[in-house]
Protein backbone atom coordinates (compact mmCIF):
# COMPACT_ATOMS: atom_id res chain seq x y z
CA UNK A 1 0.00 0.00 0.00
CA UNK A 2 1.19 3.51 -1.18
CA UNK A 3 0.41 6.24 1.73
CA UNK A 4 1.59 9.85 1.39
CA UNK A 5 1.25 12.61 4.57
CA UNK A 6 -0.39 15.55 3.88
CA UNK A 7 -0.29 18.44 6.24
CA UNK A 8 -3.22 19.44 8.36
CA UNK A 9 -4.89 21.55 10.79
CA UNK A 10 -3.22 19.95 13.78
CA UNK A 11 -0.42 18.21 12.80
CA UNK A 12 -0.05 15.37 9.83
CA UNK A 13 -1.98 12.51 8.63
CA UNK A 14 -1.63 9.65 6.32
CA UNK A 15 -3.87 8.97 3.45
CA UNK A 16 -3.55 5.43 1.83
CA UNK A 17 -3.65 4.47 -1.55
CA UNK A 18 -7.48 2.52 -1.00
CA UNK A 19 -9.38 5.66 -2.35
CA UNK A 20 -11.61 4.58 -4.77
CA UNK A 21 -10.59 5.79 -8.54
CA UNK A 22 -14.15 5.84 -9.95
CA UNK A 23 -16.96 7.46 -8.29
CA UNK A 24 -20.31 7.39 -9.13
CA UNK A 25 -23.85 8.43 -8.14
CA UNK A 26 -27.26 8.11 -9.64
CA UNK A 27 -29.98 9.38 -8.99
CA UNK A 28 -34.01 9.42 -10.15
CA UNK A 29 -34.93 12.87 -12.02
CA UNK A 30 -38.75 13.66 -12.53
CA UNK A 31 -37.74 14.69 -16.14
CA UNK A 32 -37.32 13.15 -19.40
CA UNK A 33 -33.73 12.65 -20.65
CA UNK A 34 -33.95 14.98 -23.52
CA UNK A 35 -34.08 17.89 -21.75
CA UNK A 36 -31.46 16.58 -18.92
CA UNK A 37 -29.27 15.67 -21.54
CA UNK A 38 -29.42 19.39 -23.23
CA UNK A 39 -28.66 20.77 -19.36
CA UNK A 40 -25.47 18.69 -19.66
CA UNK A 41 -24.38 18.47 -23.35
CA UNK A 42 -24.45 22.16 -23.45
CA UNK A 43 -20.98 23.62 -21.40
CA UNK A 44 -22.75 27.14 -20.52
CA UNK A 45 -25.37 25.22 -18.88
CA UNK A 46 -22.99 22.84 -16.59
CA UNK A 47 -21.72 26.09 -14.35
CA UNK A 48 -25.52 26.26 -12.92
CA UNK A 49 -25.01 22.33 -11.63
CA UNK A 50 -21.83 21.64 -11.18
CA UNK A 51 -21.35 20.20 -7.26
CA UNK A 52 -17.83 20.64 -7.39
CA UNK A 53 -18.20 24.41 -7.32
CA UNK A 54 -15.32 24.66 -9.76
CA UNK A 55 -16.86 25.92 -12.93
CA UNK A 56 -17.45 29.40 -13.81
CA UNK A 57 -18.51 29.80 -17.63
CA UNK A 58 -18.10 28.67 -20.94
CA UNK A 59 -18.92 30.87 -24.24
CA UNK A 60 -21.69 29.76 -26.02
CA UNK A 61 -22.42 27.55 -29.11
CA UNK A 62 -20.40 24.65 -28.00
CA UNK A 63 -22.84 22.35 -27.37
CA UNK A 64 -21.49 18.88 -27.91
CA UNK A 65 -22.68 16.42 -30.44
CA UNK A 66 -19.84 13.82 -30.89
CA UNK A 67 -17.14 12.32 -29.82
CA UNK A 68 -13.85 14.63 -31.01
CA UNK A 69 -15.67 17.80 -29.97
CA UNK A 70 -14.22 20.23 -27.87
CA UNK A 71 -15.27 22.44 -25.67
CA UNK A 72 -13.71 24.99 -23.48
CA UNK A 73 -14.61 25.85 -19.89
CA UNK A 74 -13.31 28.84 -17.80
CA UNK A 75 -13.16 27.11 -13.97
CA UNK A 76 -13.28 29.31 -10.98
CA UNK A 77 -9.67 30.28 -10.28
CA UNK A 78 -9.86 31.85 -13.86
CA UNK A 79 -7.81 28.98 -15.72
CA UNK A 80 -8.82 27.49 -19.43
CA UNK A 81 -9.88 23.95 -19.86
CA UNK A 82 -10.38 22.01 -23.41
CA UNK A 83 -12.86 18.96 -22.60
CA UNK A 84 -12.20 16.08 -25.27
CA UNK A 85 -15.55 14.39 -25.69
CA UNK A 86 -14.58 10.74 -25.52
CA UNK A 87 -17.75 9.23 -25.80
CA UNK A 88 -21.28 10.27 -26.90
CA UNK A 89 -24.93 8.89 -27.37
CA UNK A 90 -27.38 11.82 -28.22
CA UNK A 91 -29.84 11.99 -25.21
CA UNK A 92 -27.96 9.24 -23.36
CA UNK A 93 -24.30 9.45 -22.50
CA UNK A 94 -21.65 11.95 -22.76
CA UNK A 95 -18.17 11.38 -21.28
CA UNK A 96 -14.79 14.04 -21.49
CA UNK A 97 -11.61 14.14 -20.79
CA UNK A 98 -10.66 17.65 -19.10
CA UNK A 99 -7.13 18.98 -20.41
CA UNK A 100 -4.94 22.08 -20.05
CA UNK A 101 -5.77 24.21 -23.87
CA UNK A 102 -2.94 22.35 -25.97
CA UNK A 103 -1.92 19.24 -23.93
CA UNK A 104 -3.02 15.96 -24.09
CA UNK A 105 -5.32 15.22 -20.89
CA UNK A 106 -3.77 14.08 -18.28
CA UNK A 107 -6.09 10.99 -17.73
CA UNK A 108 -9.09 12.12 -15.85
CA UNK A 109 -12.72 11.38 -16.99
CA UNK A 110 -16.45 12.48 -16.43
CA UNK A 111 -18.90 11.00 -17.58
CA UNK A 112 -23.24 11.10 -17.39
CA UNK A 113 -25.19 8.25 -18.30
CA UNK A 114 -29.09 8.68 -18.39
CA UNK A 115 -31.48 5.71 -18.33
CA UNK A 116 -35.04 6.85 -19.37
CA UNK A 117 -37.42 5.32 -17.25
CA UNK A 118 -40.39 6.43 -18.97
CA UNK A 119 -40.90 9.66 -21.06
CA UNK A 120 -40.92 12.23 -18.17
CA UNK A 121 -38.54 10.41 -15.30
CA UNK A 122 -35.00 9.21 -15.78
CA UNK A 123 -31.99 7.61 -13.59
CA UNK A 124 -29.26 9.59 -14.38
CA UNK A 125 -25.63 8.64 -13.15
CA UNK A 126 -22.59 10.72 -13.04
CA UNK A 127 -19.00 9.49 -12.68
CA UNK A 128 -15.58 10.47 -12.15
CA UNK A 129 -13.24 8.25 -13.39
CA UNK A 130 -8.88 9.08 -12.56
CA UNK A 131 -8.00 5.39 -13.00
CA UNK A 132 -5.21 7.08 -15.34
CA UNK A 133 -4.54 10.08 -13.95
CA UNK A 134 -0.90 10.86 -14.56
CA UNK A 135 -0.73 14.70 -13.31
CA UNK A 136 0.90 14.63 -10.10
CA UNK A 137 -0.56 18.22 -9.21
CA UNK A 138 -4.17 17.11 -9.72
CA UNK A 139 -4.01 13.89 -7.70
CA UNK A 140 -5.44 15.48 -4.45
CA UNK A 141 -8.58 17.44 -5.84
CA UNK A 142 -9.20 13.76 -7.77
CA UNK A 143 -9.11 12.49 -4.25
CA UNK A 144 -11.34 15.04 -2.95
CA UNK A 145 -14.20 13.93 -5.47
CA UNK A 146 -16.72 12.09 -3.75
CA UNK A 147 -19.80 10.72 -4.58
CA UNK A 148 -21.57 13.29 -1.91
CA UNK A 149 -19.69 15.87 -4.93
CA UNK A 150 -21.51 14.05 -7.81
CA UNK A 151 -24.64 13.77 -5.69
CA UNK A 152 -24.57 17.43 -5.63
CA UNK A 153 -24.42 17.88 -9.16
CA UNK A 154 -27.19 15.63 -9.40
CA UNK A 155 -29.31 17.24 -7.02
CA UNK A 156 -28.38 20.72 -8.42
CA UNK A 157 -29.27 18.88 -12.16
CA UNK A 158 -32.39 17.92 -11.07
CA UNK A 159 -33.43 20.96 -9.79
CA UNK A 160 -32.81 22.68 -13.38
CA UNK A 161 -34.59 20.26 -15.22
CA UNK A 162 -37.52 19.49 -12.78
CA UNK A 163 -38.12 23.19 -12.23
CA UNK A 164 -39.57 23.44 -16.44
Amino acid sequence: MIAESITCFDGSVTVSDDVPRVVSASRDIESGAGRIFELIADPTQQPRWDGNDNLSEAQPGQRVHAVGDVFTMVITNGKVRENHVVDFDEGRRIAWKPAEPGHEPPGHLWRWELDPLDSSRTRVTHTYDWTHLTDEKRIQRARATTADKLRASLDRLAALAEGG
